[in-house]
């Protein structure tokens, strides 16, 4: 197992590896995968793990293909070079989505989040208006549609975290706009019988983004970590993509939720308190840890799916290395101390 990550290439092809079970899965996969927005933070590692699946299983019938405005050109070129068919356009364009082809397999991984509160109407036109369109135009494919854990409300932290029968609760408009997502996709599931999965995903991470980066660079900067919202939940997102790839066989109409996230519920505290011994720093904190915190259970993925086999600490010591070093950022905090659902 890797020690350290030493570039971003090692990075990315560490996170677009395929696991045994997903090669097998897609090996009697038929008809051809498209993934919406696919130029995200999650989609270049995720269409390349389905294209790496697809050619060590030996099925070549199924062709992969990626849709995006492609604002930064060279995700596009990785994902040619990787021999993934591209589609470079406006998913907001109405015109434009009834022209997609009709692949089968349908991942949706489109969304907005930060800045909502200086545009709440485009937040709504991507994270609801959108979906409503697909849900339209690819009602005879199975659609993988990507949510997120922020549709639930916030939990004591001595619980497991959320359930998918729980009750959801979302906080913010931008949550609010996710479940509307969550509707649209459940309305055309039961007005065409699309089968379709919900997936709740809370925190996916790596070494370029997500809660433990946002934390090591707060200790690295000698800035305070904010305690309000004093507990969470990550999953490594090699993990993460091969969950969510694997989930395209257990659609169903109506619609199927499913969480995905780490098993370890942790101390903000206390990973800050050994991210800081691990790159020689001591950590700063501020504000007094809460009695709820946005929490999610994932043993039912566990069930279906396996539980991950890369657990916290494993990831922690890989993003103190990479910040302490230097390595390469995107440069978007989660936000995840927010309680308000204010982004």
């Amino acid at each position: 197992m890797i020690e350290k990550f030493k570039s971003v290439d090692e990075l990315e092809e560490v996170l677009s590896a395929p696991g045994e079970e997903l090669i097998s899965q897609f090996a009697q996969l038929e008809g051809d995968i498209m993934f919406l927005g696919v130029s995200g933070k999650m989609g270049i590692s995720m269409a390349r793990m389905a294209k790496k699946a697809l050619e060590a299983s030996g099925n070549t019938k199924v062709k992969v293909i990626g849709v995006s405005r492609f604002s930064q050109p060279a995700n596009q070129q990785l994902l040619e070079s990787s021999g993934i068919k591209t589609i470079k356009g406006d998913l907001l364009d109405q015109n434009f989505v009834s022209q997609l082809p009709l692949a089968p397999n349908i991942y949706f991984l489109a969304g907005h989040k930060f800045g909502t509160e200086e545009n709440e109407s485009y937040t709504w036109a991507m994270n609801a208006y959108l979906p409503g369109l697909v849900a339209n135009h690819f009602n005879d494919s199975r659609i993988v549609a990507l949510s997120t854990g922020c549709v639930y409300p916030l939990v004591p932290v001595t619980s497991s975290g959320s359930r998918e029968n729980g009750s959801v609760d979302p906080v913010g408009e931008y949550a609010q706009s996710c479940l509307g997502r969550e509707r649209l996709f459940e309305f055309g599931s039961k007005a065409y019988g699309t089968h379709c999965i919900l997936i709740r995903l809370n925190y996916a991470v790596e070494m370029r983004y997500g809660v433990l980066v946002d934390i090591a660079s707060k200790i690295i900067e000698g800035k305070p970590i904010d305690l309000t919202m004093g507990h969470a939940n990550v999953i490594w997102q090699r993990e993460a993509n091969d969950m969510i790839l694997r989930s395209i066989g257990f659609t169903q109409s109506p619609a199927a939720k499913l969480n995905i996230a780490g098993p370890e519920i942790f101390s903000v505290r206390e990973v800050a308190e050994k991210m800081g011994t691990l790159m020689d720093v001591e950590s700063i904190f501020t504000g007094t840890e809460g009695t709820t915190a946005l929490l999610s259970d994932g043993s039912a993925a566990y069930e279906m799916l396996g539980r991950p086999k890369i657990g916290l600490d494993k990831i922690l010591g890989w993003t103190a290395s990479w910040i302490k070093n230097n390595g390469m950022t995107l440069g978007k905090a989660t936000h995840f101390e927010v309680r308000d659902g204010k982004y």
